[in-house]
């Protein structure tokens, strides 16, 4: 399936990722010729930048580490300015997989953010405990939100319209989980439409998992604070970001 017309980038935020990111843009340029990549370096102290330029991506090199909010940030700015209308966040450790950023991208003709869900009916991830039960109540909080249902609120893979665009580059949270949470949330409830396509998750290609079992039971009480912050901050008007981004 082809990437349609508009000007599309796919983002990757990476942290110390010179493992895995190598393969996933010879991957990326093999499976979608032409498109174009931007690697934001979120304050790499390994090979990422190097591994990065070697793969013909443009880089952004972050001071220091900002986390995926912030990096995605970066990322839509870089977008806005250089006119792309369509932002698609993969992550640069491979478990996301190119042959379905077409799909993302086709769904954005009646949407505004799409998310490639784990939880949807396709591919074996899984998430267990505490994780798990968090997600399960941040998609169900969020969907509704959005009304909408959704079986995954914190997946990283995204695809994000030229609305979503100029919004987010305006707004998008850098606080932990601010990513994926707080950004559905800002994109509800400013109008954005949120929709959902199945997936399939991959092993990671290299390095280290960001969550580690023992982390589960902070990862649930983060879960729900980020849910509180995105709550409590202000609606932001569409025509006030576009103006502004």
């Amino acid at each position: 399936m082809p990437i349609p017309p508009q000007r599309t980038l796919i983002v990757l935020p990476a942290f110390n990722e010179e493992q895995a990111l190598g393969p996933l843009l010879d991957e990326l340029s093999s499976t979608l010729p032409g498109i174009d990549c931007v690697v934001v370096s979120d304050g790499s102290t390994d090979g990422t930048v190097d591994v990065a330029r070697r793969g013909g991506a443009t880089v952004i090199e972050l001071p220091y580490n900002l986390g995926v909010g912030g990096a995605m940030r970066a990322g839509f700015r870089y977008a806005v300015r250089n006119g792309y209308t369509v932002v698609v966040q993969v992550d640069a450790d491979g478990q996301h997989d190119p042959r379905d950023v077409p799909r993302l991208v086709a769904e954005l003709d009646s949407a505004d953010v799409v998310i490639g869900a784990r939880f949807a009916g396709t591919g074996e991830y899984a998430a267990r405990g505490p994780r798990r039960w968090a997600m399960k109540v941040l998609a169900a909080v969020i969907g509704r939100i959005a009304s909408t249902r959704l079986t995954d609120a914190t997946s990283g893979f995204k695809a994000s319209g030229p609305r979503a665009v100029a919004l987010f580059a305006h707004t998008y949270p850098a606080e932990y989980l601010g990513d994926t949470v707080e950004a559905l949330v800002i994109a509800a409830r400013s109008g954005l439409t949120i929709r959902q396509l199945p997936v399939s998750m991959r092993v990671r290609q290299g390095g280290v998992p960001s969550h580690h079992p023992v982390r589960a039971a902070a990862y649930l009480a983060r879960a729900c604070m980020a849910l509180v912050f995105a709550l409590a901050r202000p609606t932001v008007r569409l025509e006030s970001a576009e103006s502004t981004a």
